[in-house]
């Protein structure tokens, strides 16, 4: 049995993620509450060998991908860490692993659902549009607001307009815009809404309704419905996230971040 699935059986805990398994239910936490459960580098490599391990493990039938403590399910990439990133290729290689990491949820045969808490934003929001199915606390907020740093969500930007229309996804991008749960409801990004204490009973009573359903159909059907959505254009978003990070205004806009002021940036 390997590493990550010895894990959820045994109660240890990877590093960036924490998978617990009940049944043919299996939970992904993002385990950083003290930094509001941002994607750190190990997060990515995690996030796909977990949801490998729980495609072979023979048990599950259903995963649900959630955010430890109250108040975030994830703030998404760890912004401070993006200044580390200091050639082209260590820019690209994170990219690509970003991307895939996406598509590995979005691909995983199993059916995921989010079950977000709190705050949803930048990488946190684009994992819940590689998820499945959404389900949202009351108090979630959506927001894509790489564009204050000088950045766009690459993910986000391919994946959103099929989710929730090209404006909205322009308006989340370009003004960084937040959206709440109920106004999320409304455009499609999320599924069903239900007060925070309810929240993770929701996502588990319907991932067992999927887990009791054949797992082949399931898997069929997620692929077919998944069928038109196009692979290639991750390499034109990994090469423009790659010069946009590359450019003053990302080291700016990352620098003015960690500084707590506003950005200025000079468009170049």
């Amino acid at each position: 049995m390997d590493e990550t699935v010895t894990a959820r059986r045994n109660g240890a805990a990877p590093r960036n993620i924490r998978v617990d398994a009940d049944g043919p239910v299996a939970v992904i936490t993002i385990d950083a509450p003290a930094k509001l459960n941002a994607m750190g580098r190990t997060f990515w490599p995690e996030m796909r060998d977990a949801l490998a391990s729980l495609e072979a493990d023979g048990h599950t039938r259903a995963v649900i991908v959630t955010g430890a403590g109250e108040k975030a399910f994830s703030a998404g990439g760890d912004i401070a860490g993006f200044a580390q990133l200091d050639t082209v290729q260590a820019k690209r290689d994170f990219q690509r692993e970003c991307m895939r990491t996406f598509a590995a949820v979005e691909e995983c045969s199993l059916p995921v659902i989010a079950a977000v808490n709190g705050y949803a934003m930048g990488g946190g929001c684009e994992l819940t549009l590689a998820c499945d199915i959404v389900v949202a606390a009351e108090n979630a907020v959506f927001g894509m607001p790489e564009a204050a740093v000088g950045l766009v969500p690459g993910f986000g930007v391919l994946r959103a307009p099929s989710v929730i229309g090209r404006h909205w996804t322009k308006l989340m991008v370009f003004a960084g815009e937040r959206v709440d749960a109920e106004t999320a409801l409304r455009i499609g990004l999320v599924q069903k809404v239900v007060p925070a204490a309810e929240l993770l009973a929701t996502a588990r009573a319907l991932a067992e309704r999927i887990a009791a359903q054949a797992p082949l159909a399931i898997a069929a059907g997620k692929g077919l419905v998944n069928r038109g959505v196009d692979r290639g254009e991750f390499d034109h978003s990994t090469a423009a996230l790659t010069t946009l990070q590359g450019s003053a205004d990302v080291g700016e806009g990352i620098r003015a971040f960690t500084e707590k002021r506003p950005p200025v940036f000079r468009g170049r």
